[in-house]
């Protein structure tokens, strides 16, 4: 190499490069393999984050569950998550995810339950409890009703539109009816747009919302047997003591 001097601020940005080639090759993982809490505690120390915000990180990742999609016509009309516990969602949990899921969406929605089995609905947003042999599993769910209601709308004028166009076609009286068949064929392409349109939007926002919450769900500790209030008494009731 030449005898080449470099300036402070060039000397800064070599040590800086070669400290992240460092830890590159430091953290590479062999081919199949992961990486432990532990080993991401030690790198975390490296960079001055503190373990248990590392644990804590990793115990959101491991529960934020399982996503779900329903489409039509390729378009995003349903999404959902299913959250696996390891174990049982006290009264007090539960109390407290049905004050974030009404803070979260924006809707005071209804508490029921039927047994073992508890919910809060709100429309088609729905967040469903139910027992399994270790524990719970939480199902958030929702469609957007709407939409799927204009596009199937939108879809049912243009059917009209189109067979009518065939039928005075045939009849010879294509030149009477054209207006009116275009001002129909305009009007379902238009529902068909507006309920299409708002979909990709809308299932990223209820997404981010279900992981959100599936997160929160994850970093709850379990609260104390005094905390629990009695099953079929709404916990988030103004009424409830």
């Amino acid at each position: 190499m030449t005898d080449r001097r470099y300036s402070e601020e060039e000397v800064a940005a070599i040590f800086e490069r070669a400290a992240e080639a460092q830890q590159t090759a430091r953290r590479q993982l062999p081919s199949g393999e992961g990486m432990t809490v532990a080993d991401l505690q030690e790198i975390g120390r490296e960079v001055g984050i503190p373990p248990e915000l590392v644990a804590q990180a990793a115990r959101a990742i491991e529960h934020r569950g399982r996503p779900a999609s329903r489409t039509f016509l390729g378009l995003p009309i349903g999404v959902g998550r299913t959250i696996e516990l390891d174990r049982e969602l006290t009264d007090a949990e539960w109390g407290r995810l049905v004050v974030d899921l009404r803070e979260t969406f924006d809707a005071r929605g209804k508490v029921s339950y039927e047994g073992p089995f508890r919910q809060w609905t709100n429309g088609n947003l729905q967040a469903l409890v139910e027992p399994t042999p270790t524990g719970h599993r939480i199902r958030l769910r929702t469609v957007k009703g709407d939409a799927r209601s204009l596009m199937t709308g939108g879809l049912g004028m243009l059917g009209v539109s189109a067979t009518a166009l065939i039928v005075t076609a045939v009849t010879g009286g294509l030149v009477d009816a054209a207006p009116v068949l275009a001002m129909l064929s305009a009007a379902g392409l238009g529902m068909f747009g507006i309920g299409a349109l708002r979909l990709p939007g809308w299932a990223r926002l209820r997404r981010r919302q279900m992981e959100g919450v599936a997160a929160r769900l994850a970093l709850a500790a379990p609260s104390s047997p005094k905390d629990e209030l009695p099953p079929g008494e709404d916990p988030t009731s103004p009424t409830s003591e």
